[in-house]
């Protein structure tokens, strides 16, 4: 699709305020995107095939953006925990689709927060419904304050994409969620951990498609981050050879 003279066309998904009938997407993911390179396109949240197949054939790369949603746990067969959040059928179902579809087409993928979660979920794995009751000695996940502010540490797997990008084996990230990775999905190898050993960042194993996944926001404090700088500029250089 692309001459040397294109940027490549990034889709991100949006999130949806059911109260006020919006779709709707924090700035810092377009704005990440486009000074890493890469053309944004939010996407709206229409879960029908006929609507994502003639999408994903213009498409570079998808980002599957974090979500004020839960993944819908029978969607991974457990029941609803007491902590369980809102979920959404739109964001779980639209997304999903767009991860079928970019499989299919060998489409890039960088998978942030909610988004790591159901990528790991669409490979038939679990999450942690609720960190603080199911962990023990969790870490505070769910960060208040200041949005972009990094705060906790992970360890990351050596000489891994992520150690790469790192230009070293830890670091500090934000977080902002209050669900996890629990049993690993097909194909899905973890490369980063908190203390509290939560799995932090995964990637797909299977030839011939990249995807990452992050638990944190690398679209929140991008500007002063160089991890979420470097992680934005290799998405978009696989988007690139697409």
């Amino acid at each position: 699709m692309l001459n040397q003279s294109q940027k490549p066309l990034i889709g991100i998904t949006t999130r949806l305020n059911e109260k006020d009938d919006q779709f709707y997407l924090r700035r810092y993911y377009g704005e990440a995107i486009y000074s890493a390179g890469g053309v944004p396109i939010y996407l709206p949240l229409i879960p029908e095939p006929d609507y994502i197949d003639p999408i994903i054939k213009h498409l570079d790369g998808v980002v599957l953006s974090g979500s004020n949603s839960d993944v819908d746990p029978l969607r991974y067969g457990q029941g609803p925990h007491i902590k369980l959040g809102a979920v959404s059928y739109e964001k779980d179902e639209t997304d999903i689709l767009f991860l079928q579809a970019c499989e299919a087409n060998k489409v890039p993928v960088l998978a942030i927060c909610y988004g790591m979660q159901l990528l790991n979920v669409y490979r038939g794995g679990t999450l942690f419904q609720d960190l603080e009751s199911q962990i023990e000695d969790v870490l505070k996940h769910q960060q208040e304050g200041n949005y972009s502010r990094p705060s906790h540490s992970i360890k990351i797997k050596e000489e891994s994409l992520l150690a790469i990008l790192a230009g070293g084996n830890t670091a500090r990230v934000n977080s902002h969620h209050h669900q996890g990775v629990d049993t690993l999905g097909e194909d899905i190898e973890p490369i980063a951990w908190s203390a509290d050993g939560l799995v932090e960042a995964i990637i797909n194993t299977r030839p011939d498609h990249f995807i990452l996944g992050v638990q944190w926001h690398p679209e929140a404090g991008w500007e002063k981050d160089q991890l979420s700088q470097a992680l934005f500029r290799h998405f978009i250089s696989r988007a690139c050879r697409k």
